[in-house]
């Protein structure tokens, strides 16, 4: 817990951890305060204007920078991008080909941006503000006259099971492409995670041969040691031979 609404370094370091944490899953940044709030008992618009203030502090202050060892580069803000008339107009028709085509917005919003989540929302967004604005300057015309549409005759029994079967399956086709998509970046956040695994591998691997060298060398090193200590045995035992024989020969010249 928080004492007196002072931030010490642990927590500091906690937060931009998991900032970082949540921006690797592709998860909205606000998770990452309203996890924060709850585990030091602060308000998640609390723990985010504190973050966007501590990101411009540690600009200037190096010294703090280096003592709780974040990296910047992965905090750095992000500024809203306006669509010109003409990329609005651009955006709006290459989504309406693909929704034409059978394809569901987010969907459709979803290839164009190449797979990333963020540019995904931001032009789904677009294009729901898009339609909305459309559907009201429809309704209402330019002299404030709201415009009623004519009643229309009653839907036979075939007309109501034909809707209800098309919305069926537009329903599915929706659902599993939501899935898709869901499944789909799970599978990329996974190829993060076994590529750092297999770089680990490949590290422990690397160690694993200079152990492995290491360990032939002071085998090697034993083997010639051993073999030294054998030879100068056999010196030994050879001086003490030629010393027995010379001590044999004295004795028999006195007898």
């Amino acid at each position: 817990m928080n004492n007196k609404g002072l931030w010490d370094n642990q927590e500091v370091q906690n937060l931009f951890e998991n900032v970082e944490k949540i921006k690797s899953n592709n998860k909205p940044l606000k998770n990452a305060f309203i996890e924060h709030a709850v585990k030091y008992g602060r308000k998640p618009n609390s723990v985010r204007n504190y973050y966007y203030h501590e990101i411009d502090n540690l600009k200037s202050d190096k010294e703090r920078l280096n003592v709780l060892k974040i990296d910047l580069s992965k905090h750095l803000k992000s500024s809203i991008i306006y669509f010109s008339a003409e990329e609005e107009q651009t955006l709006m028709k290459e989504i309406d080909k693909l929704v034409k085509d059978g394809v569901s917005v987010r969907k459709a919003c979803y290839t164009l941006s190449n797979g990333d989540v963020g540019k995904m929302l931001r032009y789904q967004n677009k294009y729901r503000n898009y339609i909305s604005k459309n559907k009201e300057n429809k309704i209402v015309s330019n002299d404030n006259i709201i415009k009623f549409t004519k009643k229309k005759n009653i839907i036979s029994e075939s007309e109501i099971q034909s809707l209800f079967m098309g919305l069926v399956r537009l329903v599915k086709r929706n659902t599993i492409e939501e899935i898709n998509d869901k499944i789909k970046i799970e599978f990329e956040n996974k190829n993060i995670e076994l590529r750092k695994t297999l770089i680990e591998l490949h590290k422990k691997e690397k160690e694993y041969q200079n152990l492995k060298e290491e360990f032939a060398k002071i085998k090697n090193e034993n083997s010639k040691l051993l073999e030294n200590v054998l030879k100068l045995k056999c010196d030994k035992a050879s001086r003490l031979r030629e010393k027995l024989k010379k001590t044999n020969c004295i004795d028999v010249s006195q007898i």
